[in-house]
């Protein structure tokens, strides 16, 4: 199966990363749209717009379908582009939502870009869930700041709240922030349940069992430090260098 992915930078591969290890007999086909990285503050109609390009392109590239691998795009257009076209497309916010309901969490905080919680798609659907904005985040992950002060300040700035809260299951809203587990377990001393978007997305769809495993990766926008930030993320030895502007 030709699975196609999008989102707005890197974060997408932490999606696709769960994909591989889950179902990794695939053709993978990934853009990931970093010249017009963050998404997290544009509006419903610039996201449309840039999605849209997307999707057409991934189409153009024959696959069966699609997977909005980003937060903000899924919670706030997410149920229009799926209305839109006849290919089938996953977004990959729904999944996180059925899976927090089925299980009953309790004492759950999220996380995520601007727009994501403008949207109130979690709020509406997941009761009492603790909400923070975290604009921030995506660019310090993108420009390879993890390991920074600048970055350290942030999460203490934006998870104060909800460590006050004393919630003990935080959604990761934002498929960047897998990227920041470490940083975030430490600060909550271990004692919180991280939930994956990816990680319950790879669990919750059927994908039929095929041979071959493929990956091409497209981005808007190549640096060095993007090149480095897949092969950190995904491995060298599955990404072959097969890193192509659209």
């Amino acid at each position: 199966m030709r699975v196609g992915l999008f989102d707005s930078g890197i974060g997408g591969l932490t999606v696709l990363k769960e994909l591989i290890k889950k179902h990794p007999n695939h053709h993978y086909i990934y853009f990931g749209d970093t010249l017009n990285m963050p998404y997290g503050n544009k509006s419903k109609e610039e996201l449309s717009f840039l999605a849209n390009n997307i999707i057409e392109f991934l189409i153009s590239k024959k696959v069966d379908l699609i997977i909005i691998a980003c937060g903000t795009v899924s919670s706030n257009i997410g149920e229009e582009l799926k209305r839109q076209y006849k290919l089938p497309i996953i977004d990959i916010v729904s999944p996180t939502i059925d899976y927090i309901n089925k299980n009953n969490y309790t004492d759950v905080g999220l996380i995520a870009t601007s727009m994501t919680i403008k949207s109130k798609v979690f709020s509406k659907r997941i009761t009492e869930v603790r909400e923070q904005e975290c604009p921030s985040l995506v660019p310090i992950i993108e420009n390879d700041e993890i390991n920074t002060e600048i970055c350290n300040q942030k999460i203490n700035e934006y998870l104060l709240p909800l460590k006050k809260e004393k919630i003990r299951t935080l959604i990761l809203g934002c498929t960047h922030y897998p990227l920041l587990t470490n940083k975030i377990e430490e600060y909550f001393n271990n004692d919180i349940e991280l939930i994956n978007m990816g990680t319950v997305l790879a669990n919750s769809i059927n994908l039929e069992n095929e041979t071959d495993y493929k990956l091409e990766l497209y981005f808007s926008k190549i640096n060095d430090q993007l090149i480095t930030n897949v092969k950190n993320i995904i491995g060298e030895e599955k990404v072959n260098l097969k890193i192509i502007g659209k």
